[in-house]
């Protein structure tokens, strides 16, 4: 039984756009509802959103069967929570809040064991289902997937060497907390902040690092995705109950 394949991973290094979803809610269940939409790739949070290691395990067995691949962000950049991460089978990672190029080498280290990095072993975790896959330790890397996030000045400052670093699949760019770095917090579409990200995106696509980016506008997913960028979340689960409840509560508001 080999490594399952990473489809996340290979459509980047193809230059296939894709197409994802924030999941915030925290619920196996929502993860079952979203991971059948149609869209490529799930970002379930932990950063942002009240979500554990066991909770994080349930969503990844519900997203199983959809379409969409799952990508884990973990609270930080933090050597024990993606080990633990790893061995329940996360495949795909967005490590948040890289600021430098030590910074993404330490993110990569804690993905891969010794003499490559510095990943704890465990002979038997969900990650190579329980011991059967033979070879797992040889070949895990080929199918795992280190996206690193740049959110600050100096992220920007340090963007082509934190591409640069070996075993970073693809860059991140954090427009909110970008926006409140430049001074404009919660103004995502200030020209400061817009100019920032389409810098970043060209800088990117120079290197040939794929870039990502979340943003709930369907204008400027697009001009993102005209740009270059390869992984573009266009919404959250979160935002799509809120505002489908917000709209539908507030059409019988009216009426009564």
């Amino acid at each position: 039984m080999p490594v399952p394949a990473n489809p996340f991973k290979r459509a980047l290094r193809a230059g296939r756009p894709q197409i994802g979803l924030w999941s915030s809610l925290a619920s196996h269940i929502s993860v079952e509802v979203v991971a059948g939409a149609g869209f490529d790739w799930l970002l379930l949070d932990m950063e942002h959103a009240p979500n554990e290691l066991p909770m994080v395990l349930a969503q990844l067995q519900a997203a199983r069967g959809g379409t969409a691949q799952p990508i884990v962000r973990p609270p930080w950049n933090d050597m024990v929570v993606i080990k633990r991460l790893l061995d329940v089978g996360v495949q795909s990672l967005l490590i948040p809040y890289v600021q430098n190029a030590e910074e993404a080498r330490d993110a990569v280290a804690f993905t891969r064991y010794p003499p490559h990095g510095v990943r704890g072993f465990a002979t038997g975790p969900r990650a190579n289902d329980y011991g059967r896959i033979a070879d797992y330790v040889q070949t895990y890397a080929d199918e795992l997937c280190v996206l690193v996030q740049v959110e600050t000045r100096a992220g920007l400052d340090n963007l082509e060497a934190i591409a640069a670093v070996e075993g970073v699949d693809g860059v991140f760019i954090g427009p909110a907390d970008l926006a409140a770095a430049l001074g404009h917090a919660g103004e995502l579409k200030h020209p400061q902040v817009q100019a920032a990200i389409e810098n970043a995106i060209g800088r990117l696509v120079a290197v040939g690092k794929p870039p990502g980016i979340l943003i709930g506008d369907e204008q400027l997913a697009r001009r993102y995705l005209e740009l270059g960028s390869l992984f573009v979340a266009v919404g959250s689960d979160l935002a799509l109950l809120a505002r489908g409840a917000d709209a539908l509560a507030s059409r019988f508001r009216v009426s009564r």
